[in-house]
Formats: C-alpha cells, structure tokens, sequence
C-alpha cells in the first residue's frame, strides 16, 4: 500500500512482524496521524483487534495469526500443558471480533499446525513460520482479487463502495479496492463514490485516505445519499468486502450494505461482493447462522473528529444526553440481490459458492 508520510512516498502492509513484535497501521488515527502501533504480547495484539487499532476481515485474521504466534513464543511452563494453554488462548482471540470469519479462519489455522508439535522449541519454529506465511499468502490472495476483478471495470466508471475494503482492511491491496488499485495502475479512469459509513465513518476516514495516497479520483457522500446518485444515474457498479460469506451466498458486511445492495437492484445496477476463500464459512448454511456483533451505544451517540487547534482526534457528543442508541456493526445481505463474488479463484454466482469450496478442497489435496 502507498502511503505519502512527510511528503516521500512509502510502501507499507497494514499488519507485519518484527522478532515478536506485531506492527500494525494505527486505524484509530487515521487520516489525521500516521503511526504505527507495536504490540509486544499476545494479548496487547487481541486488544488491537477488539478495540479497533486494526479491523477488516483479513488484516484481523493476519494480525490473529500473528498474535496466536506471539502467545507460543510467549509459553515458558511444562510442555505437558501447552495443549490446554493454547486451547485457551485460542478461545481468547476468538471473542475478539465475533462476526469476522478470518479470524477464526487464520487461530484455527496456527492452532493446527502446532497442537502436534513435539516439542516447545517446534512449536515456536511452526507458528512463527506459519504465522508469516499465512500473512504472505492473504496479500497475495487479495492482489489476485484485483486482477481478476479489474476486468469487471470499464474506463470511465463511476462506482460505489461502502464501509473501507481496501489495503487497510488487509495485509495488502485490500478486496473491493484492490480491482480499482488495479484499473488504476493500467491507466483506466474512474470516480469512486465513498459511502461515509457512520458510525466509525470507515469510509470517509479510511476508503478515502487509501485513494488519496494512489491518485484516484473520489467523492465522498452521506450514506443517505447513495439512492440519490444511483436513481440519476450516476453509478454504474457497487463493489464492497465482506466480513463473513455463508455457504448459500448471503454476505456479512459493514452496517449499510443491505440498503446498498436493494436500491442498487432496484435501478438495476451490479452489485459485487470481494472477498478470499478464507472469508467464507463453509460450515454456516446461511446469513440467519452468523452471530452479528453489537457495539458500544456511544460510537452512534457521538463522533470522533480532529481538533484542529489542540491537533488531536477527540470525540463529541451530537445527540441528546439520556439517549438510548442501538449499534450493530454489520448486517447480512441475501445472495438474491448479490451479481457475483470476486475471490482469488474467480468471480462465482452466489449459488456457486459450494463449487469453491469444492475447488479450494482440490487445490489443497
């Protein structure tokens, strides 16, 4: 990912590791500050992802990976405990983010190629070798993503995305924005409308910092105002992520995309979901299965903003004190208004989903 610090121009992934410190891209701040956050244990780093410093399906699923490889480097009793150590570290990071699939994805995954270890010294060897790999293989998933999804774009489109599905919300190269980094960087033109997405304004905040740093043109707009600009015309396709896919094509997504996707079938425009296999919980049947996180009633009573005169982020109250609020973070988006699933493998009918698993079943055998 670009990002101009200082006015030189850097390449960053959102989550990384040095020795056994994971690094991870501030979200918290952003776009105001730039800076990276150093998280020296395992629970420091599962505190990162249920507070936020990191969030995004697959970047929370790198940064879990990581985390489970930091709890291990971490384990300094008997061997003949590590089994029940590792179970509860395991359970630890799966109350993180309870909706996210990749996170479960991503602890099951370090947690299997250590539970047979023979010993401490093998354990530490696997996870942090797998830990990295597993990071590895997840960008490379996502630029894979981009370039299968790029052909969906024409020059000169105007499209829309909701919540933030790019590099930030992965190691690297992001899902819904990695098809746009790459139509970018093959000279295609476009403008992208960028839902603000209340309450965290994931989008103003972060979609829009991401296209600033790349050069792509952008709006961005009030979530309320996206019927507006699709009923004149002037969106020809909607592409968002995915926090977690059902095996019947329903998809979880951040609060708003349901209303996205029924007015965009409504004025018969595509709408696309773009998310890596690991996104998809084969084992859930449908969208009335997944557990839907509900957060703190404060994030809607009040906004966070920057202060220009002390030059610091602080939050304001916008709404009546005494007031209730209700915060779900995602909804679920049934796969009837769904046109397609971009993932590393293709692009699938949301009905076809069972044959990516199928096919995922035969590239790992």
């Amino acid at each position: 990912m670009k990002a101009v610090i200082n006015g030189e121009i850097r390449d960053y992934q959102t989550v990384w590791m040095e020795d056994d410190v994971v690094c991870l891209i501030n979200q918290l701040l952003l776009p105001h500050r730039f800076e990276i956050y150093r998280s020296r244990g395992y629970m420091e780093t599962a505190d990162a992802i249920k507070n936020m410093i990191v969030r995004g399906a697959p970047a929370i699923g790198a940064t879990a990976s990581y985390g489970m490889a930091q709890a291990i480097l971490e384990y300094d009793s008997e061997f003949n405990g590590f089994k029940a150590y590792l179970d509860e570290v395991r359970e630890f990071f799966h109350q993180t983010r309870p909706t996210a699939y990749d996170l479960f994805h991503a602890v099951e995954h370090i947690y299997n190629k250590v539970i047979e270890s023979s010993d401490i010294k093998d354990a530490r060897q696997k996870a942090t070798k797998e830990s990295r790999r597993y990071a590895e293989e997840s960008a490379a998933m996502c630029r894979r993503i981009g370039e299968i999804g790029e052909d969906l774009l024409e020059n000169g489109m105007n499209i829309l995305t909701h919540c933030n599905a790019g590099a930030l919300a992965c190691v690297d190269y992001g899902t819904a924005l990695s098809p746009l980094r790459m139509a970018h960087y093959n000279k295609k033109k476009m403008h992208v409308y960028v839902d603000e997405t209340r309450p965290r304004m994931q989008g103003s905040r972060l979609t829009a910092w991401e296209l600033l740093q790349e050069g792509i043109d952008y709006s961005i707009i009030a979530d309320n105002a996206a019927g507006y600009f699709m009923s004149k015309g002037e969106i020809d396709l909607v592409i968002i992520g995915a926090d977690r896919i059902a095996l019947n094509g329903d998809v979880v997504n951040k609060i708003g995309s349901y209303e996205k996707a029924v007015v965009a079938r409504e004025n018969n425009i595509p709408f696309y979901v773009a998310a890596p296999h690991s996104t998809i919980d084969f084992k859930c049947k449908s969208g009335k299965d997944i557990k839907i996180e509900e957060r703190n009633r404060e994030e809607v009573l009040g906004m966070l903003g920057f202060d220009r005169e002390r030059k610091e982020v602080r939050k304001i109250r916008t709404s009546p004190g005494g007031s209730n609020a209700r915060n779900p973070a995602f909804d679920v988006t049934p796969s009837e208004y769904i046109t397609g699933i971009v993932t590393e493998e293709g692009i699938y009918k949301p009905d076809k989903i069972k044959k990516l698993r199928d096919n995922i079943r035969s590239i790992l055998s």
